[in-house]
């Protein structure tokens, strides 16, 4: 059984060298590394060719860009539902992700994937309170939350004695 696991295809014969034999222990870093670069070799140029859209010469007419840009204007915007927490003061003057110093009395958050500088409105679902706030870190990284918010903006949302609450957030503007 393990001699036809490791039986390279006849147009594979090349690789034979760099193959390990079924004698070697299969956790081996040759091994590994030669199941890595047939992987690579087999799936990697077939991936990539299924990824790569078709090109096309036909530049859009003016009646598709108005089209395209009224489908634009009227997507709704990205949101998020999920718990928020609050950094606590400790991290004052702290460097965030972006660089600059946290500041607790400045209304910013810590998100995952968002652009730094792009705005968001938090929304508490428990009691309706919202607050505009700017990216200007990376995280949290607790599992399950979507958010860290500056102490100013936990504030705002009369969250604090809570510490983390349920909240949807939207993308105001996406800074690029």
């Amino acid at each position: 059984m393990a001699a036809a696991f490791c039986a390279l295809p006849p147009e594979l014969s090349i690789l034979r060298g760099f193959y390990p034999s079924p004698l070697e222990p299969p956790i081996s870093s040759k091994f590994v590394t030669c199941r890595l670069f047939l992987l690579l070799t087999l799936v990697g140029p077939w991936a990539h060719a299924q990824s790569v859209p078709e090109a096309t010469t036909e530049a859009p007419t003016a009646l598709e860009l108005a089209t395209v840009t009224e489908d634009a204007a009227a997507a709704p915007t990205d949101t998020w539902e999920g718990k928020v927490s609050y950094l606590a003061s400790k991290f004052t003057g702290r460097k965030t992700a972006s660089g600059e110093r946290f500041n607790p009395n400045a209304l910013t958050m810590a998100h995952k994937t968002l652009p730094f500088g792009t705005m968001v409105l938090v929304t508490n679902l428990r009691n309706g309170k919202s607050v505009q706030v700017r990216v200007n870190d990376r995280g949290p990284f607790i599992v399950g939350r979507v958010a860290d918010l500056s102490l100013a903006a936990a504030h705002q949302l009369d969250m604090l004695r809570a510490g983390v609450t349920h909240a949807r957030l939207e993308a105001l503007s996406l800074y690029r």
